[in-house]
């Protein structure tokens, strides 16, 4: 999905504009961090600003922490999964095309979204031990709008909790760790990936479905 829905990590970073200097530096650094985060590394700014060959005061004022950095390439390389919509009724149809169109583009970089992952475990590591001082938090959030978009035509017929819920269960076969789970786990490849991804989507939305148009205890009980 996007229209930007993740929180920006990084309020007092610059935004290039769409021309000039500035605008080329930016996107100098951009590009050489998602070429470090595709080879597998979480780079800190420092190292793009060395790699990109800019000064590090420089890349400070584009990107002031490692979290605005990181969000800025996840959200390059989500690319068009942040402005998927849909103008079918169907929810099943609708999440569908969600993992259609997201997950091919997840598996292309999926070293990038690893990275970042990488960075949100490691950041939470050094919270639980009380060493992360004042870092910014790198925050993830693209995927429960993206959700909840796709099950837009179920809002105001499943009850909110339940709606909540099958979001919630949903996010489970929509991102980069589903292919943690079924490629680096279970050795599948690419289609067979989506293949389950898609069989287990379409099943908790029946499930949800079929729970709430199932008849209560009550309705049911002999008078």
């Amino acid at each position: 999905m996007l229209v930007s829905r993740q929180s920006d990590a990084g309020t007092n970073s610059e935004r290039p504009s769409k021309g000039g200097p500035r605008a080329r530096t930016g996107r100098l650094m951009l590009e050489t961090a998602i070429r470090l985060m595709q080879s597998g590394a979480t780079p800190s700014v420092s190292e793009v600003a060395e790699a990109a060959g800019v000064s590090r005061a420089t890349a400070y004022r584009y990107f002031p922490s490692q979290a605005a950095l990181v969000g800025a390439v996840v959200d390059e390389a989500l690319g068009p999964i942040l402005t998927w919509s849909s103008t079918s009724k169907d929810p099943a149809h609708r999440v569908a095309d969600l993992l259609a169109t997201g997950l091919p583009r997840i598996e292309t970089f999926e070293a990038t979204f690893k990275a970042a992952l990488k960075l949100s475990l490691d950041q939470w590591a050094r919270g639980r031990a009380g060493t992360l001082g004042e870092e910014p938090e790198f925050k993830r959030g693209h995927r429960t709008d993206l959700l909840m978009d796709a099950l837009a035509p179920l809002q105001g017929k499943l009850q909110p909790q339940k709606l909540e819920r099958l979001a919630q269960a949903l996010s489970l076969v929509f991102g980069v760790e589903v292919l943690t789970v079924l490629k680096d786990i279970w050795g599948l490849g690419g289609q067979e990936t989506q293949s389950v991804a898609q069989w287990a989507a379409n099943a908790l939305v029946r499930a949800a479905l079929e729970e709430d148009a199932a008849p209560t205890l009550e309705a049911v009980k002999p008078a």
